[in-house]
């Protein structure tokens, strides 16, 4: 089960409370997984996470830690934690990280060896307290990079996730924006000033 509350019912407050999990890009990386955005609640919900085949989370709240989980099946949660500040404070590289982790964590190949947690490839949920500026931007930006076919600019992008996630035009949060249109024109790839 998908947990998709409507966020108007809800103050930030009490939506914090509850397992909050969308689907924001499906078929992405050559593995052709779903990238998932949400909040701390539903990183910590093992069977909300094997419903959705999720079996990595990122972490992108530098004020929260999120404990090892395995899931019902057995599969162990491989968690990634890239800690950002909601607001001012950050650098356009420590989100490009974000992004590129994000990349790699799509395209990681998931061979078993003997002194691993068992897991299985799965679908991943990027996530930081409440999913609405954080990783909303890191997702925004792994998108525009990724599939700029889809996500021409930075903003195509946002208003993408602004709407799966049912957001409005406050978050993410302006200091992240700027963060992302100043990682944007860090890449080469990237420099145009129509994209960014």
């Amino acid at each position: 089960m998908t947990v998709k509350p409507h966020t108007a019912q809800f103050t930030e407050e009490q939506e914090d409370e509850l397992a909050v999990l969308f689907p924001v890009l499906e078929a992405t990386g050559s593995h052709g997984l779903t990238l998932f955005i949400g909040n701390r609640v539903a990183a910590a919900n093992p069977v909300l996470l094997q419903e959705n085949n999720i079996t990595s989370t990122m972490n992108l709240a530098v004020n929260i830690e999120i404990a090892p989980l395995s899931l019902p099946d057995g599969t162990r949660v491989r968690r990634t934690h890239i800690g950002l500040i909601d607001g001012p404070g950050n650098t356009p590289e420590h989100l490009l990280a974000a992004a590129f982790a994000i990349s790699g964590i799509v395209e990681q190949e998931s061979p078993g060896k003997s002194h691993y947690p068992a897991h299985r490839r799965g679908n991943l949920l990027v996530h930081c307290r409440g999913g609405r500026s954080r990783s909303a931007t890191a997702i925004a930006l792994y998108m525009h990079m990724h599939h700029p076919d889809r996500f021409e600019t930075i903003e195509a992008a946002v208003d993408h996730v602004r709407r799966v996630r049912g957001l409005d035009t406050t978050q993410p949060q302006p200091a992240m924006l700027e963060m992302a249109r100043a990682a944007c024109r860090m890449i080469p790839a990237f420099r145009r000033p129509d994209v960014c």
